[in-house]
């Protein structure tokens, strides 16, 4: 992992966030369970950095049951309470009950669609929007795809789910990749 060029992660003690761009960032990902964790961390993460929710994923992971979203959706008042006091993840009350609302909202979907990323894939017309930026500062806030992803999920029941916050997690499971032109990624996905 050492010397190539990324768009992220790349700056000493930061390994962990390098291991996330090599391996994760970008990459579709198709498995629900790991959609419904992207979706509610890409949640908590409002207002904060990446990095601050990504170095706390193992204490959502213990939270929220491994992002089952059966027994998210199954939490009670009671035990989401003693999450805000957890110190190991985002102690928000509003992000805390999302969880549970979003995880009702998911499947719902699931239901529907008969699968989670059959439903969020529809978006991209089933494959990724490739981009290939010179640099993040290019990068927008929102497209079209994540407006109307953002809108859709809202009108459903979720929360936490605003244009921006789609977008990054569209990025985050390869609906959008946004591996930079010179990022060693975007080189290895043109081979």
């Amino acid at each position: 992992m050492k010397n190539k060029k990324r768009c992220f992660g790349s700056q000493a003690g930061k390994e962990f966030y390098a291991e996330y761009h090599d391996k994760e960032w970008g990459i579709p990902a198709h498995e629900d369970r790991h959609l419904f964790e992207m979706l509610i961390l890409e949640g908590a993460q409002a207002g904060l950095s990446w990095e601050t929710i990504l170095k706390r994923r193992d204490e959502y992971r213990k939270a929220f049951f491994h992002f089952d979203p059966h027994k998210v959706a199954k939490m009670t008042d009671k035990e989401l309470n003693a999450l805000l006091k957890n110190e190991g993840i985002i102690r928000n009350r509003l992000k805390v009950y999302a969880a549970r609302q979003n995880a009702q909202v998911f499947l719902k979907i699931q239901k529907e669609f008969g699968s989670f990323d059959k439903y969020v894939w529809g978006f991209v017309q089933g494959k990724p929007i490739v981009n290939r930026r010179r640099s993040l500062k290019d990068l927008p806030t929102s497209i079209p795809a994540s407006d109307a992803l953002s809108k859709d999920l809202k009108k459903r029941g979720m929360t936490f789910v605003g244009p921006t916050i789609i977008y990054s997690f569209m990025q985050a499971v390869g609906l959008v990749d946004d591996h930079l032109a010179d990022c060693w990624c975007s080189t290895r996905m043109r081979r």
